[in-house]
């Protein structure tokens, strides 16, 4: 086994550690709700102590730093975005940053409120999130939309070539999940975003699973969608746009008088958002980001990649369950079959009285792709060799 990336002189997950005075006994849950660092939960709590001393709207926080921090991630600026001026390189910046109160919600918004005209065509993977195609399908009902399912391979990885002769047929958007729910394989974003960009098409890139996790740069997406509680470890209820592609066909799915005026649109992302929130947790998610970026995301990535691939090797085979992604898929979130006479509920619950957090994915979260629940396994970073064992012991246990 090789040894973990470091940066410098320490290894990230160390860091990442360490900034944190409490965290639950054997978490291998980051995928679904990650632990918040000290600096994260004092500055909810500080927010919070204003809005009781100032009041609520007196307090009210500046958060163009955490829009451009969460901005940063993107790399926009390294390539020109679908809908642009041809030729253009906008990089993303604090006005393409809307906030919601998840991720789903930031989707919804961002799909509902685009004016794409009857017969327009979508394309999305069978791997798409259970919420997203809900969604997608509520709409192409409403507004005779065609959804067309892009070609992909046994691991659910898009094929190009397919792409490629899709959008040659015609497509007018694309939706992509970077990395499912369900399933730790990611999705050749950059390669993907390069022919929705020569094909002049829209790419929204769901990477609620990346930001935190792997290298969201280089794709060039129309708008990416995102959340805090996940790799980023910040609070829950908040999810976020980033929409550096911004287009006249882009409208919130309803105005509110914080994005609007006199009913027109105001620049920028800001017509996604409404007026109230929970403005400590938005404080939180810029604390979350910017120990992320203290950390030094590609180091981070990299020791992800190094416990993903750790974690499969660990847990493949172990009573019979099977991983289902490819053993060195770069990526930390992990899937398993169950083998016979078990199943995923029951090996949750027999990690909990073992004091390891797991998580089961349900058929309905990608019911194109899914045929029975899966193990769900997401180290954070820091996660020890023998957290992995104690949990291939659990999985042999009966």
């Amino acid at each position: 086994m090789t040894s973990p990336p470091t940066t410098g002189t320490a290894c990230p997950g160390a860091a990442w550690r360490a900034a944190r005075a409490v965290l639950p006994p054997g978490h291998l849950d980051a995928a679904g709700c990650n632990v918040p660092g000290d600096r994260t939960l004092d500055a909810v709590i500080g927010h919070l102590h204003l809005e009781r001393e100032r009041g609520g709207y007196p307090a009210e926080p500046d958060l163009t730093d955490t829009r451009t921090a969460l901005a940063t991630l993107t790399g926009a600026a390294l390539g020109t975005v679908a809908g642009a001026v041809p030729g253009a390189v906008p990089g993303a910046g604090p006005g393409d940053v809307a906030f919601a109160e998840s991720g789903t919600a930031a989707m919804a918004a961002l799909l509902g409120g685009w004016r794409l005209p009857p017969g327009s065509r979508v394309g999305h993977l069978r791997t798409e999130y259970g919420s997203t195609l809900m969604l997608l399908r509520r709409l192409a009902a409403d507004r005779a939309w065609t959804l067309v399912e892009l070609p992909a391979d046994a691991d659910g990885r898009a094929d190009l070539d397919g792409l490629r002769e899709r959008l040659s047929a015609g497509l007018s958007l694309v939706t992509v999940p970077h990395i499912a729910s369900h399933h730790g394989v990611v999705q050749p974003a950059a390669a993907i975003g390069a022919l929705c960009r020569a094909a002049g098409v829209p790419l929204v890139l769901d990477a609620c699973q990346s930001f935190g996790h792997v290298d969201v740069t280089g794709a060039g997406a129309t708008a990416y969608v995102g959340t805090s509680r996940k790799w980023l470890a910040g609070p829950r209820g908040v999810g976020f746009l980033i929409v550096p592609g911004l287009t006249p066909a882009m409208d919130a799915p309803f105005p509110a008088l914080h994005g609007h005026a006199d009913g027109v649109p105001l620049p920028g992302a800001v017509r996604y958002e409404g007026a109230e929130a929970a403005m400590a947790a938005r404080v939180g998610l810029g604390e979350a980001v910017r120990e992320h970026l203290a950390l030094g995301p590609a180091a981070v990535h990299a020791h992800l990649a190094h416990l993903g691939r750790t974690a499969r090797r660990t847990l493949d085979g172990a009573g019979g369950w099977r991983v289902r992604e490819p053993l060195d898929e770069p990526s930390a979130l992990v899937t398993l079959r169950p083998p016979p006479g078990d199943s995923a509920a029951a090996a949750r619950a027999r990690a909990a009285r073992a004091n390891l957090l797991v998580s089961v994915v349900p058929t309905a979260r990608a019911p194109l792709d899914l045929t029975e629940p899966v193990l769900r396994v997401s180290p954070p970073p820091g996660t020890t060799p023998e957290t992995l064992t104690a949990l291939a012991r659990v999985l042999s246990e009966r």
